[in-house]
Order: C-alpha cells, then structure tokens, then sequence
C-alpha cells in the first residue's frame, strides 16, 4: 500500500512560509527565557548552546531532504530552503550571543577565533552560510543560473561538516550526542557519494 503519495499530495498545498514564522517564534522564545532567567543559573550559556543546537538540528533536517527524496519517496524539498535560511539566522544569533553577550569584547572575539580551534571551525561554517543566505531566494537563483547556483550551495556539505566538528570540539570530552550528531551528517553526505555500478561477469 502506498502512503508516501497521500503524504506528498498534502505537503504539495501546505505553505512553506510558516515555518519562518515557527523559527523567529522559537528564537524569541528562547531569547524570552534567558532575559527572564527562567532557562538556569547560566542563561547566556544555555542561549548559546540552544541557538546552536537547533541549528545543528535544522543543518542536519535539510541534508535529510533529499535522500527522504530519494529512498522513501517523501518530497520535502520546498521545505528545504526555509529549513536552510533558519538554521542560518540560528548559527548568526548563536555567534551573537556568544560575541556580544558571552564574550562581550571585539578583541576577546578575535583572539578566540584565532587561538580555539572549535571557535575557528564555527566561524568558518558560519562564514561559509553566508553566501547561501544571500542566494536562497529566486531572484538570485535566476540570476546566477540553475548549474551556478546548485555549485554554489554545495557549501552546504562543507557547512555540515564544520557544524558537527564545532560540536564535537566544543564539548571537550568524547561525549556520545556530538558523536552521533556527527555520524548522522557523514552517513547523510554519504548517500551523495555515487558509487561505481559493479559490472556483472557474464
């Protein structure tokens, strides 16, 4: 019995707009907690570690899209540009947290981005996101071309990988939710790899 055709034919009429909505809602509401200090002793901390991991969550949640596509044939791909662009704003007010409110010094910023690797690699997956922001609309994307524009967001991989290497790194000890985090995203960009056909011996 199929069930993923009724699954698409009802996302086909369900908006994607909403869910930037759902996004600003839940920052806010995160933001709201902290002010209030109802989130803990160490509110800007755990604003921080929240903004980031949701955003992983979403980096991961978007890479997901397609190999839904692929093997189950469930199409979430008119979600995917919504799922990117929060998970962006997300990695931005995850860097502002921590450079404004946790840091709260230019200077102090810049020496960690040099002298903490895991600083580094956050910075770089943020630096990284940047362009896919920008070009995640449909004026860029008939601007630029399709072929262009589909390179371009290839930046998503290398994204993916920063953002789980930034995890792992941060927590300091092996722990087990940042190493499964991160063998979620090779085993996705792992569906991406086109494999050699074996040839059948006649």
């Amino acid at each position: 019995m199929d069930v993923v055709g009724p699954i698409n034919g009802v996302l086909k009429k369900v908006p994607a707009w909403p869910l930037y909505i759902v996004g600003a809602a839940y920052a806010g509401w995160q933001f709201y907690l902290a002010v209030t200090g109802k989130i803990g002793v160490d509110p800007v901390n755990l604003l921080e570690r929240e903004y980031g991991a949701m955003a992983l969550k979403l980096i991961i949640a978007g890479l997901l899209v397609t190999p839904l596509r692929k093997y189950a044939g469930l199409n979430l791909l008119k979600f995917r540009r919504a799922i990117g662009v929060i998970a962006f704003f997300l990695v931005l007010a995850h860097f502002m947290v921590w450079a404004l409110l946790d840091v709260g010094s230019l200077g102090r910023v810049w020496a960690d981005i040099i002298k903490r690797p895991y600083v580094t690699i956050g910075m770089g997956a943020l630096v990284l996101m940047i362009p896919l922001a920008l070009t995640s609309n449909n004026l860029m994307l008939r601007r630029m071309g399709g072929m262009a524009w589909r390179k371009l967001h290839l930046l998503t991989y290398p994204v993916a990988i920063l953002a789980g290497l930034h995890f792992v790194w941060l927590t300091k000890v092996w722990e087990a939710e940042p190493l499964i985090y991160m063998s979620i995203i090779l085993a996705l960009l792992a569906t991406r790899i086109r494999w050699p056909r074996r040839q059948q011996v006649a």
